[in-house]
């Protein structure tokens, strides 16, 4: 199972994880409930920064994710899309598909996106409160 991968991978690296997913493969779950409960814990807990969801696809996970007023979700497939990621949106959830990567695609991508920061630049720093904007806008 990816995750089990990725957990050791994190593991082995002195990431700090919770695991608020399923023991083993459900494959009639939903995966809504699994975002919610992850992008709850970031958006109420501050020392929570950053995320990982996984599915099969990435869409669903991704689409629910980015529901949530702070979160910044993005669906990666590989390393350089993860940098950008962090680089120019500041995502705070990284998105898998399960499907399409395999497990060392995965580690490239988690290690490039935990080791990036964002980079601050000032038109990013602008877009970002935009997406703020939109959010105050349509969250209520």
């Amino acid at each position: 199972m990816l995750k089990e991968e990725i957990k050791r991978f994190l593991l082995g690296v002195g990431a700090d994880i919770k695991d608020m997913g399923p023991d083993q493969f459900v494959p009639t779950d939903d995966y809504a409930d699994y975002a919610e409960t992850v992008c709850n814990k970031i958006v109420k807990n501050p020392a929570m920064d950053k995320g990982i969801l996984i599915c099969g696809s990435g869409h669903g996970m991704d689409m629910v994710a980015n529901k949530y007023k702070g979160i910044r979700a993005a669906l990666v497939f590989n390393e350089k899309v993860a940098i950008q990621s962090r680089e120019h949106e500041d995502a705070n959830i990284l998105v898998l598909a399960s499907d399409w990567i395999k497990a060392h695609e995965a580690k490239v991508i988690i290690k490039a996106w935990l080791e990036t920061k964002f980079s601050g630049e000032e038109r990013n720093v602008r877009r970002i409160k935009k997406i703020g904007e939109i959010e105050k806008k349509n969250f209520k």
